[in-house]
């Protein structure tokens, strides 16, 4: 017995944004949902301090987010926080970004989280996003992580990115083709 699929299901992916720390496993979620016809990443979305010029999470610095948007050929959009920045305060950075996102692709509904374990965190972005009218996706979560480590290496194991130093930005970035 075979099912249907309804052919309008899979004939138009929907656009999707995806939260961006400019690490492996925001890279891993971009790989899986670009590899998943139903999606389509329209753009990326980064929290950086201001302060300091870099991603709030991972303390990457702005210049190597945008080498990597250009390597990723995707727009990229920045949250800009103070410091030190209170809960509500990154809460409306990110709600005034989500409105430019929308205001960028009219309908746009969803971001993307490369999160893999910390429910709280997920509950917590599931209800913020759904109080601001977005809904949130999670490509990787409950992924084990063995295995997400052995496909990490093996897709990427040709492939090189010089991302370290003061001057990471100005050195050629060699990224892989991802799965599309």
């Amino acid at each position: 017995m075979r099912l249907r699929t309804e052919p309008h299901a899979m004939s138009t992916p929907r656009p999707i944004l995806l939260a961006w720390s400019g690490g492996k496993d925001c890279l891993m979620a971009l790989e899986r949902l670009r590899a998943d016809p139903a999606w389509r990443v329209v753009g990326l979305l980064t929290t950086v301090t201001g302060a300091f010029d870099r991603v709030a999470m991972h303390g990457i610095r702005r210049s190597v987010l945008h080498a990597q948007a250009t390597a990723l050929d995707l727009p990229l959009l920045e949250s800009v926080l103070d410091w030190p920045a209170s809960n509500a305060s990154y809460t409306q950075a990110f709600a005034a970004s989500l409105e430019q996102a929308r205001a960028a692709w009219p309908g746009l509904a969803h971001i993307a989280f490369g999160d893999l374990f910390l429910a709280d965190v997920r509950a917590w972005r599931v209800a913020l996003l759904g109080d601001l009218g977005w809904r949130g996706e999670f490509p990787l979560w409950g992924t084990d992580t063995a295995t997400l480590a052995r496909s990490f290496i093996a897709s990427w194991a040709p492939s090189r990115a010089h991302l370290r130093g003061h001057h990471a930005a100005r050195r050629q970035l060699q990224w892989p083709r991802l799965r599309c």
